[in-house]
């Protein structure tokens, strides 16, 4: 059957997710399963946990701003649901390129972080040279 509209376009992303399954405790049976896809987790790290807005995330993964809120909101409903029915996740494998674009990113707040030591070091050199007194014999 062909596929309906534009291809997709390859996502990117830093790495694979180390665990690619999670499981609710303490409920019996087999929990039903909500499938997650690697550029949807990538979203979501990029986002939730290491701060990125949709710009930056778009730019990481290498797709527009509208394409990555619409992954991030759909991995968000996805989650909300598996944590309210007590549903496992699995992430799947899509069509993404691994680590190709960019170096491993650091955490937002590390770059805010170095930001600041930064400007706070220039300061300092500043204020270092202003208020230097010449030596006179």
């Amino acid at each position: 059957m062909p596929q309906k509209g534009r291809r997709k376009k390859v996502r990117y992303i830093q790495t694979m997710p180390k665990i690619d399954q999670f499981s609710p405790r303490g409920k019996p049976g087999r929990p039903d399963e909500v499938q997650l896809t690697v550029d949807e987790f990538e979203s979501v790290k990029l986002a939730d946990y290491q701060g990125y807005d949709q710009i930056e995330g778009a730019k990481i993964m290498g797709i527009s701003r509208s394409s990555f809120g619409r992954i991030l909101r759909k991995a968000r409903e996805k989650l909300a649901k598996a944590l309210v029915e007590g549903s496992s996740i699995r992430i799947r494998i899509g069509d993404v390129q691994i680590g190709v674009t960019h170096k491993a990113l650091p955490h937002k707040d590390d770059l805010e972080m170095m930001e600041q030591q930064e400007v706070e070091k220039e300061k300092r050199m500043r204020d270092k040279i202003l208020n230097h007194q010449p030596k006179i014999p």
